[in-house]
């Protein structure tokens, strides 16, 4: 994969057609890095959130070698890239030949469940082993998260109870999950889930070997900026110290979104201008369908091609490529006001679910993608200093 220096560097040389998506790889170490060194437990990458395999390479190279994965096509690619990988089959219903293949090809011990059924389906495919480690996932609100995933997904706690109990004497190791929902903006809501295990734990009189807080760890938008990651690593640590336990249960941990969303950005190409929206060559069936219905605002930032652009502001909405209305996207974007056809801008914060949710509607499809050197236009892991930097500098590359 060729790389370049800087997002003015790869316009300048390549004077793309096509949206471009760019990794970075320095991004990814950083990030890889916070939680290896301060989460007080075991990190697993989600994978649903980037699965490029240069993307799992370097989250691998940089410490976290346990991957959270959600299908069986997962893990085929994960074992593909790094073999000796430990893969955790987390999603809570699977069909009984993804359980099979997974235990006895792919040698997954780590199964997830919400149900009786789920339960039995996962003893009958592995043909009843005495080897699996089984995570109970428990429903918890997420009221303080962005993207609501409680509806789908865990166990009441009155269930909680009855399954915890019917499930401790036949694994091997039990632990129990939850999910907070995607990019949470406060981390009261992880010592929640973790009392709702204490209340779980007092009523069964049964203990995790394992606790798994799940995901939700945010990154940063121009809209939302959450509280540092240092307290969410405390929230966690106090909440779990209150339970006094005579054993310390493992904790681990499923991060996607802080992992690699600021590592990964598109470069897109203005079509056309009427008034305030542009008309740009990627969009929601693309790499931006976080920016169309959720309406996550992204940063965004004008490539410096040379020309003269506007210091003065205006707010502007994207419409993509494909017939559909629906390829639409509010914003508001806050771009130099004299933007044309032929300009370039940069999209940051789409290493999470950019290039997962692609597809070739109207034949629009751009399969671009490089590694670059430059930092990403928002960080969770700057300083302060750089963060005013960027709130009154970040809009012209």
């Amino acid at each position: 994969m060729k790389k370049f220096s800087s997002v003015s560097d790869l316009v300048r040389e390549l004077q793309p057609t096509n949206p471009v998506y760019c990794i970075r790889p320095e991004s990814i170490k950083l990030a890889c890095n916070f939680f290896v060194n301060n989460f007080p437990g075991r990190p697993l990458y989600a994978v649903k959130t980037n699965p490029h395999k240069n993307v799992i390479k370097h989250i691998y190279q940089n410490g976290i070698t346990n991957f959270d994965v959600a299908s069986l096509e997962e893990i085929k690619l994960v074992k593909s890239i790094v073999k000796d990988a430990k893969l955790y089959f987390m999603h809570t219903v699977k069909n009984r030949k993804s359980i099979e293949e997974a235990y006895f090809n792919y040698g997954v011990r780590d199964f997830s469940f919400d149900t009786k059924d789920e339960l039995i389906k996962i003893f009958e495919a592995t043909k009843d082993a005495k080897d699996l480690t089984l995570y109970l996932r428990i429903f918890v609100s997420n009221e303080h998260s962005e993207i609501d995933l409680s509806k789908k997904f865990g166990a009441s706690p009155a269930e909680a109870i009855g399954l915890i109990k019917l499930v401790r004497p036949l694994v091997k190791k039990l632990g129990v999950s939850f999910h907070v929902g995607s990019q949470c903006m406060h981390p009261i809501s992880y010592s929640k889930g973790i009392k709702e295990i204490g209340n779980i734990i007092t009523k069964s009189g049964i203990a995790p070997d394992i606790i798994n807080v799940g995901g939700g760890f945010p990154s940063k938008y121009p809209d939302l900026y959450p509280q540092p990651l240092e307290n969410y690593m405390e929230e966690i640590k106090k909440a779990v110290s209150k339970l006094n336990l005579p054993k310390q249960p493992e904790l681990i941990c499923e991060p996607g979104r802080a992992i690699v969303a600021e590592s990964g950005s598109t470069i897109v190409k203005v079509e056309l201008r009427k008034k305030q929206s542009l008309y740009i060559n990627d969009g929601t069936y693309g790499s931006l369908f976080d920016a169309g219905f959720p309406n996550f605002i992204f940063p965004t930032k004008v490539i410096d091609t040379g020309k003269d652009l506007s210091r003065r502001l205006t707010p502007f909405n994207f419409y993509g490529p494909t017939c559909d209305s629906m390829d639409f996207m509010k914003g508001p974007y806050m771009l130099p006001n004299n933007l044309k056809e032929g300009d370039y801008i940069e999209i940051g914060q789409l290493g999470s679910y950019g290039l997962t949710f692609r597809t070739k509607f109207n034949g629009f499809y751009s399969d671009d993608i490089f590694e670059i050197e430059d930092k990403p236009i928002m960080s969770v892991y700057q300083n302060e200093q750089q963060d005013e930097e960027y709130k009154s500098n970040y809009l012209v590359a």
